[in-house]
């Protein structure tokens, strides 16, 4: 049984309805689940390294270094930021932003090359 056509009266709207499937880029999709394994492993490297950021402040004087405490504060978060980043990619890439979604999963690594950056400005 199937529906009646209604005499074609939908015309040009008729190209305006949308199906409401999306085809899935399934290279894309395994990119998306590889730079979330990455993501992954380097969360497990920054809760180690969690663990280690008060011995930024081993040194006399590195409590009153705001350099010290900036990196302290990256080095403590980055681990956080490894989790959160794939999240909000994957939930922009399912929105269909694609392009932000790509940005939200290269977050860890931008906020790891300034942890990195910073650390090397913090006396030993």
């Amino acid at each position: 049984m199937t529906a009646p056509r209604c005499g074609g009266r939908l015309g040009r709207m008729k190209a305006a309805l949308k199906s409401g499937k999306k085809p899935i880029d399934r290279t894309q999709l395994a990119l998306m689940t590889l730079a979330t394994g990455v993501c992954g492993v380097l969360a497990v490297l920054g809760a180690i390294l969690a663990i280690f950021t008060p011995l930024v402040f081993d040194r006399a004087g590195n409590v009153l270094n705001p350099i010290a405490w900036l990196g302290f504060a990256f080095a403590a978060l980055f681990w956080v930021v490894c989790l959160l980043g794939p999240l909000a990619g994957w939930i922009l890439w399912r929105k269909g932003a694609a392009p932000l979604a790509w940005a939200a999963m290269v977050t860890p690594l931008a906020w790891g090359a300034a942890t990195l950056t910073l650390l090397q400005f913090v006396p030993v």
